[in-house]
């Protein structure tokens, strides 16, 4: 059984999906702890699921490297198998990506390598695209340029906003998410062998 933390700083859309698949008894992953950076919608979760929940706050650390060296803590106790960023609006220092790579994931709204960042979204929309997608990586120390373990292409269409691309954006990021975690479960995806191509 695949222990996994996820770490948030919203709603926690990605992490519900995760947290409904894992209670089907077959399901190879278990959610056991979710983080955040702030105080984020999405830790009303862990109450309704029964997961423990913590919070790393980031304006609470002088740097950002203090506040990785308190999230590396934090996360070491439940001694996951699997990291998953799902909506961490945070850069994480080097040092997180030391303590858990290559077992560290994000999810993005965008198709990598096209609009990295924060608002992959909106920059897609932006550059007047006819289509952008949903990317799950490897974290590594650049800006959403790790090694891609799934993706897929999504279409912009006419009239979209930045919510209404968003929202048909995130079920394709939740597929990605589940059917990796699965993957990694049934080893059928070796995140060391990616990361070494």
């Amino acid at each position: 059984m695949l222990k996994l933390v996820v770490l948030i700083s919203g709603g926690g859309s990605n992490l519900r999906a995760l947290l409904e698949a894992s209670e089907d008894a077959e399901f190879p992953a278990r959610v056991v702890a979710i983080g955040a950076d702030r105080d984020a919608e999405g830790l009303v979760l862990g109450e309704e699921f029964g997961i423990p929940t913590f919070t790393v706050p980031f304006t609470a650390y002088e740097s950002r490297e203090a506040w990785g060296d308190a999230l590396v803590e934090q996360v070491r106790q439940w001694e996951p198998d699997l990291v998953i960023c799902s909506g961490l609006m945070r850069l994480v220092p080097p040092r997180v990506i030391r303590a858990f790579s290559p077992n560290l994931i994000n999810t993005h709204p965008a198709y990598l390598p096209e609009f990295p960042g924060a608002h992959g979204v909106r920059d897609a929309l932006a550059a007047g695209v006819d289509q952008t997608g949903a990317s799950l990586i490897v974290v590594d120390d650049s800006v959403d340029g790790g090694p891609i373990i799934a993706q897929e292409r999504v279409p912009v269409l006419p009239g979209d906003t930045e919510a209404t691309l968003h929202d048909r954006i995130k079920p394709v990021e939740r597929r990605l998410l589940i059917q990796a975690v699965l993957d990694i479960a049934n080893a059928h995806l070796d995140l060391k062998e990616l990361t070494a191509r």
